[in-house]
């Protein structure tokens, strides 16, 4: 046997104990040759796990994703300063005011106390409406009320005409009220006390639906309310009231 071509692999004390045993072991060691070179491994023996690469083409779809997203927040971003600037800007160019509203007159057309302790009332209102903006214009809708209560009890209720008002105007608006009530024996007796001291407190209570107009651009309608607590001397129908003392509160709702 030709030395110079073959493999020796060193056997260890166990496996040289082996071979003068009488019970067969498996050798831990063996010898090959050149021939045998391309001998496959044992099947106990563990293969390399092998590992892949991610695809690429998910990849570049998720960056896309990623960039569709990024943009529509940029976008966003530029839409809402955009409108900022747009509101300073006409806000700084038209510098609106807010329409200011009293009670100019008031007069009892009928105020009558039934045997039922139910009262018969009819009013006339006039409502002042200054506009003081150069460029503004406000339009009123249909859907308003007009209501006077005494004590948290309505009196008689009406509703503003639809109009326009134009820029730097005042109007008057003439409402003509009317109800009919449940006053109850307590109540009758408050009013006659108040009618007595000649401080009778009331509630007037506005609601219009205001559509503003910038020159020819009409805006989204808003609804203004507009409470006048005031304090007349007197509500007999042969004499006219005398506007004690006012106080106004406004409220807007979008």
């Amino acid at each position: 046997m030709d030395h110079a071509h073959n493999r020796v692999y060193p056997l260890d004390v166990e496996a040289s104990y082996s071979m003068h045993s009488t019970d067969p072991q498996p050798q831990k060691y063996i010898m090959l040759n050149n021939n045998q070179g391309n001998l496959r491994p044992p099947p106990n023996r563990r293969n390399i796990p092998r590992y892949h690469s991610a695809n690429p083409h998910s990849k570049s779809g998720g960056n896309c994703c990623l960039r569709c997203i990024c943009c529509c927040y940029c976008f966003l971003i530029i839409l809402v300063l955009i409108s900022a600037a747009l509101a300073f800007y006409l806000y700084s160019l038209y510098q609106p005011k807010i329409p200011s509203y009293k009670l100019d007159r008031f007069e009892v057309q009928a105020f009558n106390i039934q045997s039922d302790f139910s009262v018969n009332t009819e009013f006339s209102v006039t409502v002042k409406a200054e506009n003081p903006n150069e460029h503004i214009g406000f339009t009123y809708g249909e859907d308003s009320s007009v209501i006077v209560a005494y004590q948290d009890t309505t009196l008689c209720s009406g509703k503003l005409p639809a109009f326009h008002q134009p820029e730097k105007n005042t109007s008057m608006i003439n409402v003509v009220l009317k109800g009919k009530s449940e006053f109850g024996s307590g109540l009758q007796e408050a009013l006659m006390e108040n009618q007595d001291s000649g401080r009778i407190p009331l509630l007037v209570e506005v609601k219009a639906p205001v559509k503003v107009t910038i020159v020819q651009l009409q805006l989204r309608e808003v609804v203004v309310f507009v409470n006048c607590s005031l304090v007349v001397d007197s509500l007999s129908a042969n004499k006219k009231p005398q506007i004690l003392s006012t106080k106004y509160s406004y409220d807007i709702q979008f």
